[in-house]
């Protein structure tokens, strides 16, 4: 199979569909223009693998530059996440019209009534994820110890429940598309030489109050990330394009240590205490210089 012709443009595409259809924690959107810078520098690939996907902003970003030649496969340990982007890609006109009831009862009390609901039905599931993400307290997504969604109301003028447009140009966009709920060390099983592997975990803490990783239950602590280190040596080791975000920390340096390592500037607005929050620096490690010049990519 041919790899895919490497990027031409180095900034974000003129084209606005799609997007990504959740707000994440730590979601790429203002950094668009270095990732796509680093991606065009590591040249051709073949497919592309997300195995942190979040909101998908690179992932969305490549699409839009016609960059996924070869497919993608995106992947995430959160069960929610997944079923969501898995509704958004096979059944989008019923999520359409399931977004468009919730849009139509929005409220406080309707949010909290919501929350509390547990349902049957993937796309009533999926729906009650994206309407509870645009409606909550600074469209966060976090679980308590039981696995339970516990972001209270947000107090939004006119949240944009429905994106009806950026919904059908996503699932258009998914339709070829790998999606897995997997942790990471399954996601990379799947490697092969040649493809690029982009992963963007829930950062390394910098302070007590700087960086947020309860994703979902169980969190990611230290072990989780010198594992993942791992799986990036691994990976390199074996001939893929790897790049991976995280925050300018000193655990971040002693993992990466072998790898080129870029500081990048990133505005964050999670932290408890507005007077702290602000732009904060973050680091994209990248193999590239690692890998030995590339002969043909077979096969």
């Amino acid at each position: 199979m041919a790899a895919a012709a490497p990027l031409i443009r180095l900034a974000p595409s003129r084209y606005t569909l799609p997007r990504p259809f959740l707000k994440w924690v730590g979601g790429k959107g203002q950094l668009l223009a270095p990732l796509l810078e680093r991606v065009a520098a590591a040249g051709s690939f073949r497919a592309y693998h997300e195995p942190f996907v979040g909101g998908g902003a690179l992932f969305f970003e490549l699409h839009r530059q016609g960059a996924l030649r070869d497919g993608a496969v995106l992947s995430d340990r959160n069960p929610q996440l997944i079923e969501a982007w898995e509704v958004v890609r096979d059944d989008v006109d019923a999520l359409v019209d399931a977004l468009a009831a919730h849009k139509s009862r929005h409220g406080e009390a309707y949010y909290y009534q919501v929350r509390a609901e547990r349902s049957s039905d993937k796309i009533a599931r999926a729906a009650r994820l994206i309407y509870l993400n645009k409606t909550c307290f600074n469209g966060l997504y976090r679980e308590n110890r039981r696995g339970d969604f516990n972001v209270p109301f947000g107090r939004y003028t006119d949240p944009p429940i429905l994106d009806e447009d950026n919904l059908r140009a996503g699932s258009a966009a998914l339709g070829e598309v790998e999606l897995h709920c997997r942790p990471f060390a399954t996601a990379a099983a799947d490697v092969r030489r040649g493809d690029f592997v982009y992963f963007d975990p829930p950062y390394v803490p910098v302070s007590k109050t700087a960086v947020f990783t309860e994703y979902q239950k169980g969190g990611f602590g230290e072990a989780d990330q010198r594992a993942l280190a791992g799986v990036f040596r691994s990976l390199s080791g074996r001939g893929a394009k790897v790049m991976l975000s995280n925050s300018w920390a000193p655990l971040v340096h002693e993992c990466y240590a072998d790898f080129t390592r870029h500081e990048l500037s990133a505005s964050r607005n999670l932290n408890c205490k507005t007077d702290r929050r602000g732009a904060v620096s973050e680091a994209l490690v990248e193999n590239f210089a690692q890998l030995r010049p590339a002969r043909r990519l077979a096969g």
